[in-house]
């Protein structure tokens, strides 16, 4: 601003000699031309910007967990693959686990920038339906039944897992045949456990438990059997498959898909998951369109990509199962038996979950 004022001034040098000079009226001219040349350019760059600003917001956003969003996770090849085919830009965001995806869509509200979010597990799909659109997409005719956990299609199934213990086949001891085999004493101290308190997995085994044993008295003998049996409770899936696999227990609450992973990065077998006839507990993972979006049309372009070119790539990527029955998946998977019965974890209430972590707890701290 002093250089621009001292340009435009006029010289008072010799003021203080009682006499001002001439304006150079000819160098005044060429200034103001400079400035309304600026001014011109300013003026014209304008709309070009308020258009830049436009487009960086025609940008699907999309939530997603945490494996997926990773440097390593399948986001990193399918998202440039989606903008590629689509013209599309998408801006993927790594929001943490379910219940975290959830909460910050919900503290955001009409804030939020989210358009589409994916990962949210049938267990804690009644809190998300508020915040979502129904779709129904076209690739859903190649989704079973049994997966599809809404009806409405606010959220829509793109891999699947089912819980399963997971047995050291060098270990030499008796493979289990069901629930109520390993609780048998020939077990003890060679299960490794996951609390159900802070993990999904341990919480999907104590749901499994239910499933299989209902209320009463089984169900409660189970678990006095299974604290006898257990190694340790591990806190998460990442420290408790750690133990299993540096041999500290020949039994670990997991996937029946996690064979898959030793299979294609270590070249081994050693490690099966165990198959009970009584039935597995599902975990199930869904895409939804948040509610109110701008971006419909692009968001039902990303969901509809996820349930066919995406769904061979993430499964592989998060061993788990595809939810389309049109994806062709690697040899790999022949290790990853599915269960011929299933149950949803989204079936048992959240208060009823409540009611059987705290017997749980009840359970294993006597």
């Amino acid at each position: 601003m002093n250089g621009l004022r001292n340009t435009l001034e006029p010289d008072l040098g010799n003021a203080s000699a009682g006499k001002a000079s001439p304006p150079d009226n000819t160098f005044q001219e060429i200034t103001m031309k400079k400035i309304l040349i600026i001014l011109f350019v300013i003026i014209s760059l304008f709309p070009l910007y308020s258009n830049g600003v436009k487009d960086e917001g025609n940008v699907l956003t999309v939530y997603a967990y945490d494996s997926f969003a990773g440097d390593w996770g399948p986001g990193a090849s399918l998202i440039p693959r989606f903008e590629e085919e689509t013209g599309i830009k998408v801006n993927l965001v790594s929001a943490g686990d379910a219940r975290e995806m959830i909460s910050r869509v919900k503290m955001e509200g009409d804030r939020t920038e989210a358009d589409v979010i994916m990962g949210v597990s049938d267990d804690s799909a009644y809190e998300a339906y508020e915040l979502l659109e129904p779709y129904e997409s076209p690739m859903i005719g190649n989704i079973p039944e049994n997966l599809i956990f809404d009806p409405q299609h606010r959220l829509i199934p793109f891999d699947y897992g089912a819980f399963a213990f997971v047995f050291d086949s060098e270990s030499g001891i008796r493979r289990p045949k069901s629930l109520s085999d390993l609780a048998s004493e020939e077990y003890e101290n060679k299960v490794i456990l996951i609390d159900p308190r802070t993990s999904s997995v341990g919480l999907g085994l104590l749901l499994w438990s239910y499933s299989i044993f209902g209320d009463g008295d089984e169900f409660v003998s189970w678990w006095e059997a299974m604290k006898d049996n257990a190694l340790t409770v591990a806190d998460g899936w990442s420290s408790a498959y750690g133990l299993f696999t540096e041999g500290e227990a020949p039994i670990v609450l997991s996937y029946t898909t996690s064979p898959v992973y030793h299979v294609m990065n270590e070249n081994t077998t050693r490690y099966e998951a165990l198959v009970f006839p009584e039935g597995h507990e599902a975990t199930i993972e869904g895409i939804g369109i948040v509610k109110g979006t701008d971006m419909r049309e692009e968001a039902e372009k990303f969901v509809d990509f996820i349930l066919s070119e995406g769904q061979v790539e993430i499964a592989v990527a998060n061993s788990m199962y595809p939810a389309s029955s049109a994806a062709e998946l690697p040899d790999a998977f022949r290790y990853a038996p599915k269960p011929d019965k299933l149950f949803p974890s989204g079936q048992v209430s959240p208060e009823k979950t409540e009611e059987l972590q705290a017997l749980w707890l009840d359970i294993m701290t006597r």
